[in-house]
């Protein structure tokens, strides 16, 4: 005798189908690539960007996981219409897989919801740290990219993801308070890695192109100058009623208007991201999950001694 199929059954199965296709039978050399996205004040449209970069590098052919490690605000959820029912502290207490945690959210994109499981890394011994780390080690084989959308503003939580994952991209706005934060940012990683990290400037809800270079080059200047730290300029996006509508509509802006301004600026993004990423391909490759999260917790100061 057989059930009706539910939604959450429907859910399981669409989610089985994309995890299938996301593993690949034989990996490159090439491990899995990092990308931090983080902002110096809350408001300026982190999350959203994270949320339709995903998306939009997936239309670009690449298999994507969002994290979403914002603890203070998590919204990845709201913002693409989804509810999820485990999180990282399911696994961390090792009751649920990583393939349980993950959801479809479009294209080739599996979000993993953190929420309070990634403030209960702190609880673990250096033992179930190792433990956890091998069992997001099936990331590798998931995804080609890990966008991770963490918490806005100078805190160590945030800085220790920027550190450890192998680009940052950080978001700003023309508005004054907005630029001076990003500005205390990009010196707190300058002074945390000597200067020596990867980080891409984007700069949101621009009335133009121009208004968008002329923060670019302000705070690119200043970085140069002052901290010694040079940041790559990916764009901008314009202040766009599509955005709002899609918010309101819990749907990312890139599915529920993909002929908007704001969906072809985010693929402009995303062409440029992955155009650095290909170059840097001769040079070095991603990491890989395992080496992302151990960088994490030594970050964080984990792995406490039993």
């Amino acid at each position: 005798m057989t059930d009706a199929a539910s939604p959450l059954t429907d859910q399981a199965r669409e989610l089985r189908r994309m995890v299938d296709l996301h593993r690949s039978p034989a990996r490159s050399l090439s491990g899995l690539r990092s990308l931090a996205v983080l902002s110096g004040k809350g408001g300026v449209g982190k999350s959203n960007i994270s949320v339709n970069l995903s998306l939009a590098m997936a239309e670009r052919g690449k298999r994507v996981v969002l994290l979403d490690a914002d603890l203070g605000m998590a919204n990845v959820d709201l913002l693409c219409g989804i509810s999820p029912r485990y999180t990282l502290a399911n696994l961390v207490r090792g009751e649920k897989t990583v393939e349980e945690l993950l959801l479809p959210i479009g294209g080739s994109v599996l979000l993993l919801p953190g929420g309070p499981g990634v403030q209960g890394l702190a609880d673990l011994d250096e033992a179930s740290l190792s433990l956890l780390i091998d069992r997001l080690s099936v990331l590798d084989g998931i995804a080609d990219i890990l966008i991770i959308d963490t918490g806005a503003g100078i805190h160590k939580n945030t800085l220790s993801f920027a550190v450890a994952a192998d680009s940052t991209l950080l978001v700003t706005t023309p508005e004054p308070t907005a630029i001076r934060d990003a500005y205390g940012v990009l010196k707190s990683l300058a002074i945390a890695t000597q200067s020596k990290i990867d980080v891409t400037l984007l700069v949101n809800m621009t009335a133009s192109e121009h208004e968008g270079q002329e923060v670019a080059d302000r705070v690119r200047m200043a970085a140069s100058q002052f901290l010694e730290l040079t940041v790559a300029y990916g764009g901008s996006l314009p202040t766009d009623m599509a955005v709002r509508r899609a918010v309101q509509m819990r749907s990312p802006f890139l599915q529920a208007f993909p002929d908007s301004r704001a969906s072809r600026a985010v693929g402009g993004m995303a062409d440029f991201l992955l155009g650095v990423e290909e170059k840097e391909k001769t040079l070095f490759s991603g990491r890989g999950i395992k080496s992302f999260f151990f960088r994490l917790a030594r970050g964080l100061g984990l792995g406490k001694s039993s």
